[in-house]
């Protein structure tokens, strides 16, 4: 048995179905929107998972959060859509109230027996200094539902069959082992990126589109290519008990 194989991330652009867990419209672009650009040039389905509603906070002042809340899902929809994404889920779960990890899980696992994705992605929950629990607990909740949908009773009394995904990306990371080409859908990204007229304005596009070009170059370097986006890349058995995975 060649045990090489145990210490690499898998490889996700081979994958034909995707989702990708957001806990907030708009986080998918701003945290992979030229990979996910990029997965569907090359055929990969893709799904979209929103975790809560997002009616906290908008720019230019205050919204009815009922309205902001429909702003947002619409927003979701349509920058998706402009990365390539086909289908999307909604829990509208109260923005900045995620708390529990298992009830959460168990959610996730219903839609993934569901839709049977290939690969999941989410923030990774153990960035340092990640101080906004929604995407502690959507990045946590994710993790556990990718390595416990192969279990026949989980969750408990589902009625959905068994499915394990080959691997789960983690975007917003310090930690990448995987840097995807997204010299060619870098645009995308940023057209997509705009459509969240409720969180973006102008001059934060701006800022954004100078620091992830700067970022971009960086995870490039050496690779053959312009800009790279960044994600760590684990397979099931890394997430339980294997104390290398910090080092794949």
């Amino acid at each position: 048995m060649d045990v090489s194989a145990f210490f690499a991330p898998p490889d996700i652009m081979t994958a034909k179905r995707a989702l990708c867990i957001q806990p907030h419209a708009d986080d998918n672009e701003i945290g992979m929107g030229g990979t996910i650009a990029a997965l569907a040039a090359k055929g990969c389905e893709i799904h979209y998972l929103t975790v809560t509603n997002g009616d906290l906070g908008a720019q230019g002042g205050p919204v009815e959060p009922a309205q902001l809340a429909a702003a947002r899902r619409e927003e979701a929809m349509a920058a998706g859509r402009a990365l390539g994404a086909k289908e999307f889920h909604f829990f509208d779960l109260p923005d900045g109230s995620l708390d529990s990890v298992p009830a959460l899980a168990g959610k996730i696992a219903e839609l993934v027996r569901t839709i049977r994705p290939d690969v999941i992605f989410c923030p990774d929950p153990w960035a340092r200094y990640e101080a906004h629990r929604d995407h502690v607990v959507t990045g946590q909740a994710a993790a556990q539902a990718f390595i416990s949908t192969a279990l026949a009773r989980y969750p408990r009394e589902t009625e959905t069959a068994p499915w394990q995904c080959a691997a789960i990306g983690f975007y917003f990371t310090q930690e990448p082992n995987t840097v995807v080409d997204v010299t060619e859908t870098f645009e995308k990204k940023f057209a997509a990126m705009a459509l969240h007229k409720t969180q973006l304005n102008e001059e934060l596009l701006g800022m954004y589109r100078i620091y992830f070009t700067m970022q971009g170059q960086r995870l490039a370097e050496g690779r053959g290519f312009a800009l790279g986006e960044g994600l760590k890349v684990l397979g099931p058995l890394h997430l339980h008990c294997f104390v290398e995975a910090p080092q794949i």
